[in-house]
C-alpha cells in the first residue's frame, strides 16, 4: 500500500493526499510536478526511474475499512540525502533516455 508522503523531497513543499501535484517513482519517492518538470527532468535522483500521478486514496469508505480514514497518509517527512545540484546534475546525465528504456 502506497505511504501517501507528505512533501515534495526537493523543495518539501507540502502534498497534501489529495494533492494532483504529487508525484512518485515505482519506489514511492515523492516529487511535486514543479520539481519532477524543471529540476528532475522527468529522473527520479534516488532510482533513475521516471514518474507518474500519485494516486488519490478516497478519503470516505465507498467499501467497508478502504479510505484514507482507515489506512491514513504518512506524516513522516522525507527529504533527499542528495543537494539541489545533485538532483539535477542526476537528472540531465540520463534525461535524455525515456524511462522506460533506462
Amino acid at each position: 500500500m502506497l505511504m501517501i508522503k507528505p512533501n515534495c523531497e526537493c523543495c518539501e513543499v507540502q502534498l497534501s493526499p489529495d494533492s494532483t501535484d504529487a508525484m512518485i517513482c515505482s519506489y514511492e519517492c515523492t516529487f511535486c510536478r514543479r520539481c519532477v518538470a524543471e529540476q528532475l527532468q522527468n529522473v527520479c535522483p534516488n532510482c533513475g526511474g521516471g514518474f507518474t500521478p500519485r494516486p488519490i486514496r478516497p478519503k470516505q469508505a465507498y467499501r467497508d475499512g478502504v479510505s484514507l480514514l482507515h489506512q491514513p497518509a504518512s506524516d513522516t517527512k522525507v527529504v533527499s540525502r542528495y543537494t539541489v545540484v545533485e538532483m539535477g546534475e542526476f537528472a540531465a546525465a540520463i534525461a535524455a533516455i525515456s524511462p522506460e528504456h533506462r
